[in-house]
This record gives structure tokens, C-alpha cells and sequence, in this order.
């Protein structure tokens, strides 16, 4: 993957729309309580450095403040939930079902498995980390 590599991507409506540039991290399916809350399922995003991200449509999104050192954002026209925001980063997660297909993602771990929910299984045989990864 090269540097000159571009993703796009949106929420469901179109109001909030991205561009990203250079080499995406591979997919981290996140099971913790307050991501199957937020989408009804895990999460599954990817990083992208700050400087690596065009948003347009930032007037739509809300932002939510879900612990005391993240953030939410999601489409506050759709609902969409698509980005995830540590205090004092530099990236952001983006949300690996926003983007427009072909995507080339693909998943690499899971985290917080200690707290899945108890509807499902996890077998595709990446590796697991029962808090965040190591």
C-alpha cells in the first residue's frame, strides 16, 4: 500500500463524508459493553492519522463523550455511528462499515472480549485479548 492510497466512505444519509489517504491499520473488532450499545453489535474500525483524514459534513456530527477519555461521533441526521476519538491522540478510528466498498480491510484482532455478549460466538480464528490489546 502506498501513501497515494485513498478511501472514501460516509454515514447512511450522506451528510457526513470522509477521505482518507495513505495505508489503512487493519480491522479491530471491539466487544466492549459500550460498543455493542452504540451499534447493537461490536465495533469494527480501523485508525487514521489525523493529517490523513478529510471530513466533509463535520456540522453533522455529534459527538458524545461515552468515558472520560473518548469520544463518540455518529451522523446526528442518520444516526450513523462512525468515529471513535481518544483525548490528546493523533488519530482517529473510523468505523470500518462506513467506507464505500471496495474497502480492502481486513480484520486483524478482536479486544474486550472478557465482555462480549453472550449471543454470539467468535470464531474466524484472529487473535483475542479478553481487555484492549497488549
Amino acid at each position: 500500500m502506498s501513501d497515494n492510497e485513498r478511501h472514501t466512505g460516509s454515514c447512511l444519509c450522506g451528510a457526513v463524508r470522509f477521505t482518507t489517504r495513505g495505508p489503512l491499520r487493519g480491522v479491530i473488532y471491539c466487544h466492549c459493553s459500550q460498543c455493542r450499545k452504540q451499534t447493537g453489535h461490536h465495533y469494527a474500525a480501523t485508525n487514521v492519522p489525523d493529517g490523513n483524514i478529510v471530513i466533509e459534513g463535520s456540522e453533522s456530527i455529534s459527538w458524545y463523550r461515552a468515558s472520560p477519555e473518548a469520544q463518540r461521533g455518529f451522523c446526528g441526521t442518520c444516526g450513523s455511528a462512525l468515529f471513535w476519538k481518544r483525548d490528546g491522540s493523533d488519530y482517529v478510528s473510523v468505523l470500518a462499515g462506513s467506507f464505500d466498498q471496495p474497502s480492502g480491510l481486513e480484520g486483524i484482532s478482536h479486544i474486550f472480549v472478557a465482555d462480549k455478549g453472550d449471543y454470539y460466538g467468535i470464531t474466524d480464528g484472529l487473535p483475542q485479548h479478553g481487555q484492549s490489546t497488549p
